[in-house]
């Protein structure tokens, strides 16, 4: 038993300090949030997305970076969640490789899985076959990482809204991981009615 124990120590040790030297090594440019808003889908926009992205980011000690929140926006101005977050690579909060640029994460091949999605304190976020379950994540974006056209409101009012609306949303541990379903509205309730809980991916744009 003692032998067993052992054994199941050292390779404990052996994980934490291989994340540890890949952190070292590549530092956090990419994470989903641990918590939203608090109300539902209204960050005040664009901004307000941004800044909770930053404020997240501070708190875990990457703050110098400058954050952007992937999501798209519709209307006369529209702008595609592809085009906010820099060009890559990205790495989570454990060093992993999550994304080499781009184009890979928009492709067939991408890396996002639940393993590898993980908060700006280096967590799991409860996915499929977790109570409770939040695996969903705002984004807005069709597939390829544009936005909607102006036909049906995809983000609860450009990310104004905690009412009136729905969202287009990804699955973070699902191959369709930017664009999964529509939400059930723009509340808090009706967004983990189905399983998420007002997150949003973050990237550093630099």
């Amino acid at each position: 038993m003692r032998r067993i124990q052992f054994v199941f120590v050292v390779i404990a040790v052996s994980l934490l300090s291989t994340g540890l030297a890949l952190a070292q090594e590549n530092p956090m440019t990419f994470f989903v949030t641990s918590q939203g808003p608090g109300e539902g889908s209204n960050f005040g926009g664009l901004t307000g997305a941004d800044l909770h992205c930053q404020m997240l980011a501070t708190d875990a000690g990457a703050g110098a970076l400058t954050w952007r929140a992937y999501l798209s926006t519709q209307g006369p101005n529209a702008v595609d969640a592809r085009d906010r977050i820099g060009t890559g690579p990205w790495h989570n909060a454990q060093g992993v490789l999550v994304g080499q640029d781009d184009d890979e994460m928009h492709g067939m091949l991408h890396r996002f899985n639940f393993s590898r999605m993980l908060d700006e304190g280096g967590n799991l976020i409860p996915g499929g076959g977790f109570s409770p379950n939040r695996h969903d994540v705002l984004t807005g974006t069709q597939p390829d990482g544009t936005a909607y056209g102006d036909d049906e409101d995809m983000t609860c009012g450009n990310w104004t809204s905690s009412d009136a609306g729905k969202a287009r949303i990804g699955h973070h541990d699902r191959a369709a991981w930017n664009s999964a379903h529509d939400s059930r509205g723009c509340s808090q309730e009706q967004l983990r009615s189905s399983g998420g809980d007002g997150l949003i991916y973050c990237f550093s744009a630099e």
